[in-house]
């Protein structure tokens, strides 16, 4: 069973979404995907999973990094699942493209070139935004590109973190100079 409660940010409502196991969905109200995952058969109720997301997002919204992840019950694809594991090392600030994404993901899979996509479909169909930064993925050379919330949205998310004056994480195992 699936519960859901709202929660009213600085860039408009969101919706929440838990099981018993963790949050499975965290979507701004008419963002593209909204309720993507969603039981038809599920009941508002402020379950304690989403009271702690609802602390982990005041903390988020008050400029702040915060230091804890609230329980998550991630659905999706495994190609979904691996791209979002990725989505989830990208650091508070910092941003990452969908090219170094497929780059990870095709020397996980011992490939020699993955679609960036294939990639940004994984990325945009993400139900946890916001937890799993799906913000944080831009385009080649930071050019902001689609963001299922909007563009507005991921510019505000961004200047939020302060994303905009840090440079791009380049991550360990990449082949990204």
């Amino acid at each position: 069973m699936q519960y859901t409660t709202t929660y009213q940010s600085p860039l408009g409502k969101i919706l929440l979404a838990a099981d018993e196991i963790g949050i499975t969905g965290l979507w701004f109200e008419d963002q593209k995907y909204f309720a993507w995952k969603l039981d038809s058969n599920h009941e508002e109720k402020e379950i304690s999973v989403l009271k702690e997301t609802k602390r982990w997002l005041d903390i988020y919204f008050s400029r702040k990094e915060p230091d804890f992840i609230p329980p998550l019950h991630i659905i999706g694809t495994e190609f979904q699942k691996d791209v979002w594991k990725i989505l989830r090392t990208i650091p508070y600030g910092k941003t990452m493209t969908y090219g170094q994404i497929a780059d990870i993901i095709a020397k996980e899979r011992g490939l020699k070139k993955m679609s960036s996509q294939a990639v940004g479909g994984a990325v945009g169909h993400n139900s946890i935004s916001l937890i799993i930064p799906c913000h944080r993925v831009v385009g080649t050379n930071g050019s902001l590109t689609g963001y299922a919330g909007g563009i507005d949205k991921k510019i505000s998310l961004l200047k939020l973190e302060g994303a905009f004056k840090n440079s791009f994480y380049i991550p360990k195992h990449s082949t990204t100079p």
